[in-house]
């Protein structure tokens, strides 16, 4: 989940009868454009129509060395279909870019090769054969529409890696909730996530093994890192780094992306320890994806959302809807990167739940993307929304007196939020910060997922 690198595939192309150190310029041009976005690419020659087929065959032989995860397939001129194809379709399963480069303007005239004649040629065919690609081209004076060509190659890179992606829970079905279930088959088939289960006494056993110098380090960073606004009983602070030993020595193990617990039902209910500290630390010190109360699909979320944009993919839940605006916080922690300034945690209880260390730090502000993917059998769809997260006062009644102030943000949505409340999938959704709807949109669209 570190390695966010793209790795693409760039194929030139040009009539043969058109000016040749033309056609290879801005083919040249074109993947210097590609590569000045971080992309790595693997290359071969611009290819034309010559008759025996020589300048295909030595793109398809040059390929084939190579790894990439998506093709673009680069016009600068006309170019009989049959070549392009011959080509695409050795490399049928990789998601394409068509893109049309274009001509210039000279004494008051359009100086062209035809791209667009070539692409126009080529676009209905890509559907008809059943390729996954995302049309593009280039406008006489204009910048090339490099942001739509990096979304989908970002997601073409993403859907590859999240086939081998495993998330790792502890206990099943919290609070006997029915929206953070899942249905392993066909999240497998269209996603490629594993759901991998590993219980509640392999933790605590792990945890009654963890070396005390380790522990005694963790405790000595977390005390200079974070700001404790009440002390905590140093006895609970070392039994939950305990336990974060524990369940990163299963994540190491099973090499897990992302990981939730039994909850209320789990920790809290069975071993007395509200587990918000533990989650911080997985987070923060494992960069993991973490989600509380069993929540599968959300996990899975957060795999998508952090593959695509490097980010932690906090989860929040909603509290309240206004006329403008949602509510949503978090009742247990945030990751530190969502954090503005430093880490503020003090104890406190809730109802009849034993004391815990609760984060109250204050998250950032600024645009930010919403997005929960869920299914209804094996038909899934990702509900996505951007909005403007903002602070405001607020409490959840129950909590010890004075009432914490929770990590939350009151999102103002693009969008009507009664428009947003009937699209609503699950209780806790996935935050990144900025928009990135074009990369959740074409991940959606490579994977068949409904965007809603």
């Amino acid at each position: 989940m570190k390695d966010n690198l793209i790795k693409t595939a760039f194929v030139g192309f040009g009539e043969i009868n058109s000016p040749q150190e033309l056609i290879k310029e801005m083919c040249l041009q074109a993947r210097e454009e590609v590569e000045s976005l971080g992309v790595k690419v693997a290359t071969t020659g611009h290819v034309t129509d010559d008759p025996e087929g020589k300048d295909v065959q030595r793109a398809i032989d040059d390929l084939s060395r190579q790894d990439f995860d998506s093709l673009i397939v680069c016009l600068a001129g006309w170019i009989p279909s049959h070549a392009v194809i011959s080509i695409t379709e050795a490399f049928k399963d990789k998601p394409m870019v068509l893109w049309g480069l274009a001509g210039k303007m000279e004494n008051g005239r359009v100086v062209t090769p035809a791209p667009q004649a070539g692409t126009t040629a080529l676009r209905k065919v890509f559907g008809d054969l059943g390729y996954k690609f995302r049309y593009v081209y280039n406008i006489i004076g204009k910048p090339s529409p490099l942001g739509t060509i990096q979304n989908f190659l970002l997601a073409a890179t993403a859907a590859k890696k999240l086939r081998s992606t495993k998330v790792g829970m502890m206990g099943f079905r919290d609070m006997k909730l029915y929206n953070t279930l899942y249905e392993g088959l066909s999240l497998k088939e269209k996603i490629g996530t594993e759901i991998e289960y590993f219980e509640m006494l392999e933790m605590f056993q792990l945890s009654q093994q963890a070396d005390t110098k380790e522990i005694a380090g963790i405790l000595k960073k977390m005390k200079t890192e974070w700001e404790f606004e009440q002390e905590a009983d140093e006895g609970f602070l070392k039994k939950g780094i305990a336990c974060y030993l524990a369940i990163k020595e299963i994540a190491e193990k099973n090499k897990f992306g992302a990981i939730s617990l039994k909850d209320v039902d789990g920790m809290k209910k069975i071993l007395d320890f509200p587990p918000a500290m533990i989650f911080m630390l997985l987070s923060d010190e494992m960069n993991l994806c973490t989600i509380p109360e069993n929540d599968a699909m959300g996990a899975v979320t957060q795999l998508v959302v952090k593959q695509l944009t490097g980010q932690s993919a906090a989860y929040l839940e909603f509290y309240e809807f206004f006329e403008n605006s949602v509510l949503m916080g978090v009742p247990d922690y945030v990751p530190a990167e969502v954090v503005e300034g430093k880490i503020k945690v003090k104890p406190a209880a809730f109802g009849n739940i034993g004391g815990g260390l609760l984060n109250i730090s204050t998250m950032k502000t600024g645009r930010l993307t919403l997005a929960r993917l869920s299914n209804t059998g094996n038909r899934y769809s990702m509900h996505i929304c951007t909005g403007e997260g903002k602070l405001k006062a607020w409490e959840e009644a129950g909590w010890d007196y004075p009432a914490p102030q929770l990590p939350s943000l009151d999102i103002h949505l693009d969008v009507p939020v009664d428009d947003f409340a009937q699209k609503i999938s699950g209780q806790h959704y996935i935050i990144a910060y900025g928009d990135h709807t074009g990369p959740l949109k074409d991940y959606c669209y490579l994977k068949n997922i409904e965007v809603v």
